[in-house]
């Protein structure tokens, strides 16, 4: 552990922030496994049980618009406010007792990833109010380690407290750990301005704005464009899994709780090392690094030898998070405070919301061509992106300042700073 990291975890909004998402992530970890045995249980349906992960997924494709709402209220009562309230949304399942009842947990599932979208806005934002900027690299490394972290550990404990009380139960878990997130936001010592004065636009052109900042900007859109593929290239080669499992290996499908340790493990690495990793090189440098290694790891499970398979596995887990935590410290550096909510928004709906149809792609494709071929292919793009990453850091251009700061006479007779890919991230 880092001289950074043990900085981070003494700040004390920093940990606070952090606990507030590993109890929050401990309770829908739990909940999305738990949620799927309750419906295949009550229906005996796959395909609706499937459904579990599409409510919680679907809101995303709306984060830039949820996220203009972390623009027009201070973040850190609307983090309170919206666990809360999610909180008394998780007791609705308490009900659901037969098939006729679903409806209410796909409800309650949509406005939690609704929620979602919605803190994870406002949580971007506050970051640069509550954690010293020195300390963001280390602190977004540490969240992406959590968030891994509860990905192992919660998914048994919601299995089992389902097995042995239901499913009321685990929703009821999911309801405290909100609860929990928000005594812990409510506890951060941050000082924000007043937003009701600013003067308010209609709620699609300040949508827009966000959206047109991260496109325009030379540094933020190459990077969040990178996470999105490194995941989209995640979520394909993941469906490959089970067939390599079988055809490659000769293994029997449980061995795939093995190789999710391993990326498990390995992801909870690099989360660590990407503070130190960001203050020795620049950040586009840093995700392409990542990127690369990440296909190298998908290139590994192609070939039918174990300890390849093995160490693709851990390689996928290390590489994966570098470009995700290298695009989220860049657009807590480079975002206006104004603009925040909506660009990290937009950001994080690049990063993630492509994940779902790339897997709904991969299993398509895994059940006609021969798995190698899907494997092969998304290590391949995935050495493209890397290259093309590293390659567009090597041509700057002027920074694009946003279109109301842009049109202040101040930022429009500055000097033209330096383009934020061609300097390293703040230490």
């Amino acid at each position: 552990m880092g001289w950074g990291t043990l900085r981070v975890l003494r700040d004390r909004n920093a940990g606070l922030y952090l606990g507030g998402v590993i109890v929050s992530g401990f309770g829908d970890s739990a909940m999305l496994l738990a949620a799927g045995i309750w419906v295949t249980t009550l229906t005996g349906s796959n395909s609706l049980a499937a459904l579990v992960g599409f409510c919680l997924w679907l809101p995303s494709f709306a984060g830039p618009a949820i996220g203009t709402l972390a623009d027009r209220l201070r973040r850190r009562p609307l983090l309170v406010f919206t666990s809360l309230a999610l909180a008394a949304v998780m007791t609705a399942p308490l009900a659901v007792e037969s098939r006729g009842d679903i409806w209410v947990l796909f409800a309650v599932l949509t406005l939690v990833g609704t929620g979602g979208v919605l803190t994870d806005a406002a949580e971007t934002a506050l970051v640069t109010a509550a954690v010293p900027s020195e300390l963001r690299g280390d602190f977004n490394g540490l969240v992406r380690t959590a968030i891994e972290s509860m990905k192992l550990v919660a998914p048994l404990a919601g299995a089992g407290l389902f097995a042995v009380w239901g499913g009321p139960a685990v929703a009821l878990l999911d309801a405290v750990t909100f609860a929990l997130a928000a005594v812990a936001f409510g506890l951060l010592r941050v000082r924000e301005p007043r937003r009701g004065a600013r003067r308010r636009r209609a709620w699609t052109a300040e949508t827009a704005e966000g959206a047109r900042y991260l496109w325009r900007h030379p540094a933020l859109r190459p990077l969040a464009l990178a996470g999105g593929t490194a995941m989209v290239l995640s979520s394909l080669s993941s469906t490959a899994t089970y067939a390599m499992l079988d055809v490659g290996l000769h293994r029997p499908p449980a061995f795939a709780g093995a190789l999710t340790a391993l990326q498990g493990a390995g992801s909870m690495a690099g989360g660590l090392a990407a503070g130190a990793l960001m203050r020795r090189m620049p950040e586009r440098t840093f995700a392409a690094a990542g990127l690369a290694l990440f296909a190298l790891g998908v290139l590994a499970r192609a070939t039918p030898w174990l300890p390849a398979v093995l160490g693709g596995s851990l390689a996928i887990g290390v590489g994966l998070p570098c470009p995700l935590v290298a695009a989220l410290t860049a657009v807590q550096r480079e975002t206006p405070d104004e603009l925040l909510g909506r660009v990290g928004a937009t950001a994080n709906t690049l990063l993630y919301a492509p994940t779902g149809i790339a897997l709904l792609v991969g299993a398509g494709t895994v059940a006609g061509l021969d798995y190698r071929v899907q494997t092969v292919t998304a290590g391949g793009l995935g050495l493209a992106a890397a290259v093309a990453l590293f390659g567009a850091g090597r041509t700057p251009r002027p920074l694009v300042a946003s279109p109301r700061v842009a049109a202040t006479p101040s930022a429009r007779d500055a000097p033209r700073p330096t383009p934020p890919d061609a300097r390293r991230s703040e230490s």
